[in-house]
């Protein structure tokens, strides 16, 4: 059975036993990247036209025709798109410039290859109308590495039937392997569009909507090309800085300023392995946490948001889940906890090795001392190994060193994790991940135990899945982050898709999810439970959103817990809290959010209010406003008043995709802290930039006022060898 006659029953449909192929030619004159596809060579060849349609709903017939055809010359491979719209430089949705968007408010060509085929891995590629980048990497089709940045140009043009793209992709950028003798060519490749304003989502060749279109088991084929040979690949980062800083704190003024000197190099040793080095490693460019009231029993999951770290992040164990990592970057750098102080990162290192088998990684991390913390040397060792389809098995070890420091009193410490973990994918829609880990850390002397199993099925029509988690209370994996110790979780759930032919309702997904936790030295005692249950899910033909929810909660309170300060009473509790939120479409030139959180809490009610807005007349400018109110009434052994508000303001400003201006206001007055980032940034060569940056934190609600200024220039040269 084809594909497009399981596509119109609306069911998932398997790869294909032979794959379309996509051929690229050779240029017979210079090709010159500007988005308009005038050289003669784009005339010449077969354009690939016949997308399939994913969104809104899987087959039938196309709104807005797409054309992709592939050059090469010697030292790159081009790809040039013509992306038609009746209506339009008009019709065109994209909300700003920024490099590394996110899918779902633009409108985006893309491009998706596996120049090893792998099967497992993609490499990505796309753009939007008026030119900015987003490129990344994927692992088995639903694992993102977003902090992938490499070298790749792209412009377009915009005119009233549509826009063109031009994509250049040096060979150096790709990884991949010299064909054997009399064979030809041949790498996987998958394309993408997202026409934003009707959510039309096509891909080539055909892929099942409810997987991502970097499934590379249905990729087609791409070939004809000649590759030269791979040679000698580095990429040399080196940087400056300058940083001032000015702090304020009671009676003390303490003033400082310095240049720093450091780099990163990047050695492609061959197509499979790759070699990183960073000295006197710098993130003064780094996007800065936003603050946040946390009314949970949790640890709060703050995500990485460091380049060094971030690339290459999905090969690690633990994937993109937030409860058990035996390996978070985020612990590195920092002077203790996840929020604390940056320290002095001296030196780093990290090997990647992939093939079609297995995949072999390393990472080592010098941290320097600092006036509060002792220096630190963190090791992480990984071997993956891949078998059938889409299976894999790894391995992983992370070693974390703390060296002594008489100055601090500080006494060296050793703490060791060993992971097993593994995916299993017995058919396409079907995914059982799992993952096992111990931790031994000598200063205690505790050796402690985690794990996570979910398993879980995703079709056109619905989806279920389960996750058990483990987590006992010696586990301590100085290297990673747990939400929570001594605890086992029970997190069954899912919801149905319905996409009514009516024309308001473009999609409705109604269903419940339980969390069940309790302790893990003993099973019998119960921590909390609770059912999410979310029976109007709904997204609108434009793609505004409303839910309306409601969530059943039971409290086992038997430790000391003081949200915002606000100790409970070691007590049970149950209670109901209700839920609704609205968004308008989000990829207009102005949007709005709302959401409305509220019922009891505890032995009192709590209501929260956030709202968003979003105001973005043309992609070159946009100011974004967010506000967070909770109000707590009688809450607690004091049953006390307490209400909170947290306002952020935000802008962007842009010349071009290469030249942008950044900033954000928070003020927070449950501690009473206002920040200030602003952030220019000049791409004056690909991937070489100019940075200034100024940040203002000022915290009123200690008994000694707190304020603290800091300014950076940075400048940033690539050049590939």
């Amino acid at each position: 059975m084809g594909p497009l006659l399981w596509a119109q029953q609306d069911e998932n449909f398997p790869p294909p036993e032979e794959q379309p192929e996509i051929e690229a030619l050779s240029t017979t004159t210079a090709i010159v990247v500007d988005g308009r596809l005038n050289e003669g060579d784009w005339s010449r060849g077969k354009a690939v036209s016949n997308f399939f349609r994913r969104e809104p709903r899987q087959g039938g017939s196309i709104k807005y025709d797409t054309e992709v055809k592939f050059l090469y010359d010697d030292k790159n491979l081009y790809i040039g798109a013509w992306c038609k719209d009746s209506v339009g430089i008009k019709g065109i949705r994209v909300q700003d410039l920024r490099r590394d968007f996110s899918w779902g408010e633009n409108d985006i060509f893309g491009v998706a290859l596996d120049p090893q085929n792998l099967k497992q891995y993609a490499q990505a590629f796309q753009t939007t109308p008026y030119g900015n980048q987003r490129d990344f990497q994927n692992f088995n089709g639903n694992n993102y590495d977003n902090g992938w940045n490499t070298l790749w140009r792209v412009r377009t043009q915009r005119s009233e039937e549509g826009y063109t793209v031009e994509i250049a992709i040096p060979f150096k950028t790709l990884r991949y392997d010299m064909p054997e003798d009399g064979k030809a060519v041949e790498w996987g490749v998958t394309l993408a569009r997202y026409a934003r304003r009707d959510i039309e989502v096509t891909s080539f060749p055909a892929i099942p909507q409810s997987f991502s279109p970097y499934r590379m088991t249905y990729a087609a084929k791409l070939t004809g090309i000649e590759v030269p040979p791979p040679s000698a690949n580095i990429r040399i980062e080196p940087y400056l800085l300058y940083q001032y800083d000015e702090i304020q704190d009671g009676s003390s003024d303490i003033s400082d300023g310095d240049f720093k000197l450091g780099g990163d190099v990047k050695w492609a040793i061959n197509p499979r392995s790759v070699l990183d080095l960073t000295f006197n490693t710098d993130f003064a460019q780094a996007d800065v946490d936003r603050a946040v009231n946390n009314l949970e029993r949790f640890n709060i999951f703050f995500p990485e948001r460091r380049q060094f770290f971030l690339e290459n992040s999905g090969i690690w164990a633990g994937g993109l889940q937030q409860s058990i990592r035996p390996f978070f970057s985020r612990r590195i750098g920092l002077q203790g906890s996840f929020n604390a102080e940056p320290a002095p990162i001296d030196v780093g290192a990290r090997f990647t090795q992939r093939t079609d088998k297995q995949a072999i990684a390393g990472l080592f991390v010098r941290q320097g001392s600092t006036s509060t913390s002792q220096a630190s040397n963190f090791g992480v060792a990984r071997y993956l190994r891949n078998y059938g389809r889409e299976n894999n098995i790894g391995i992983m070890l992370t070693q974390r060193s703390d060296e002594s420091s008489s100055e601090l009193g500080l006494e060296s410490n050793s703490n060791t994790t060993i992971t097993l973990d593994g995916q299993i994918r017995p058919t396409s829609q079907l995914d059982i991940q799992y993952i096992l880990t111990s931790s031994f850390d000598e200063q205690s002397g505790e050796t402690g135990y985690a794990g996570r199993i979910f398993a879980g099925s995703t079709t056109n029509k619905y989806y279920f899945g389960w996750v058990t988690e483990y987590t006992d209370e010696n586990y301590n994996p100085a290297m990673g982050f747990v939400r929570q110790t001594n605890v086992i979780r029970h997190n069954p759930g899912g919801y149905y898709i319905w996409r009514p032919k009516a024309d308001l309702i473009r999609r409705w997904d109604p269903g419940v999810f339980a969390n069940y936790n309790h302790d893990a030295t003993d099973p019998s005692s119960f921590q909390q439970a609770s059912l999410y249950i979310f029976p109007v899910y709904l997204w609108f033909k434009d793609n505004s959103f409303f839910e309306a929810s409601l969530t059943p909660t039971w409290q086992n309170i038997n430790f000391s817990f003081a949200p915002l300060g606000l100790e409970i009473e070691q007590d049970n509790y149950f209670y109901t809290r209700y839920f609704l939120r609205y968004n308008t479409d989000l990829s207009k030139k102005w949007s709005l959010s709302a959401s409305y959180d509220f019922g009891d809490f505890y032995n009192g009610n709590r209501n929260t209010v956030r709202l968003s807005a979003r105001i973005a007349p043309i992609p070159h400018a946009a100011i974004t406003f967010d506000y967070e109110y909770n109000d707590l009434r009688k809450v607690g052994i004091e049953r006390r008043d307490l209400t909170t508000d947290l306002v952020t303001v935000g802008s962007r400003f842009a010349l071009n995709p290469r030249v942008q201006l950044s900033a954000f206001y928070q003020y927070n007055t449950f501690d009473e802290q206002g920040r200030w980032n602003v952030r220019a940034s000049w791409e004056y060569q690909p991937l070489s930039f100019i940075y200034l940056v100024f940040n203002d934190t000022q915290i009123n609600g200690l008994t000694d006022p707190f304020e603290e200024q800091q300014f950076i220039g940075k400048v940033t040269f690539l050049k590939q060898f």
